[in-house]
């Protein structure tokens, strides 16, 4: 029972770390919501679908505040703890649920990613047209114009990495798809719901942003979970 415990802790412990990292590696500032975007959900899904929900929640929440703290972002932490928390648990709990039900999970991950696909269109195709200005880190601001059409390119790219994967290898990358894209919409909706009514900013500017990030996290949770399974061939309940 100790050592099951002290193995437990660890694994908090280093899924914690890891999400700490994974978010403060790079970070691209969002002045529109004083946020920024980062590769944080790449680890909280990695832990999500490696782990337990208590150990995806607390690495998510936990991880992911210290990160805001560590980054200057320290109005975000009180919410990130949250909402991250929310995430991950959620994420890892889905996966569990689903599992061994595949009967329409193909359909169903389809329909999410087309949701997906329409979502950022609609927001990129009325909000963010024309000249727009980038800062990365506060070091280089990039100026540019995007055209309407633009759009259609941009959702098409967002979504073709979860596209391909559900398309290739179906079966159960169906159900931790849509596992992970569910919980990264309740990750969209929390920051929005926070930015917007209780910081007053504006809140729809980072919806793009928190897209990309969900996208990005899947693009390399998901092969890397393969990978290790595939090498450990160890069952994700049992580690």
């Amino acid at each position: 029972m100790m050592k099951e415990g002290s193995l437990k802790a660890a694994g908090m412990a280093l899924s914690t770390a890891l999400v700490l990292a994974a978010t403060v590696v790079i970070n691209i500032y969002v002045p529109a919501t004083r946020g920024y975007f980062n590769l944080g959900e790449t680890m909280i899904y990695l832990v999500a679908l490696l782990f337990d929900p208590l150990t995806a929640a607390f690495a998510g929440g936990v991880g992911s505040a210290l990160a805001d703290v560590v980054l200057g972002y320290t109005i975000y932490a009180p919410a990130t703890l949250v909402i991250k928390a929310a995430e991950g648990a959620l994420a890892s709990t889905l996966v569990r649920r689903l599992r061994g039900r595949q009967r329409g999970i193909f359909a169903l991950s389809m329909g999410t990613v087309a949701a997906y696909f329409v979502v950022i269109l609609v927001i990129g195709y009325t909000l963010f047209v024309g000249e727009v200005e980038l800062t990365l880190s506060g070091l280089l601001t990039l100026k540019g114009f995007i055209e309407p059409t633009s759009w259609i390119l941009i959702a098409s790219a967002a979504i073709a990495t979860p596209l391909y994967i559900l398309i290739r290898k179906k079966g159960e990358i169906g159900l931790i798809l849509i596992s992970l894209l569910s919980a990264g919409s309740i990750m969209i909706l929390g920051y929005y719901l926070y930015e917007q009514l209780i910081l007053g900013y504006y809140a729809l500017a980072e919806v793009p942003v928190n897209l990309g990030q969900v996208v990005m996290g899947i693009a390399v949770a998901i092969p890397t979970y393969t990978l290790i399974t595939k090498y450990t061939r160890t069952s994700p309940e049992n580690i």
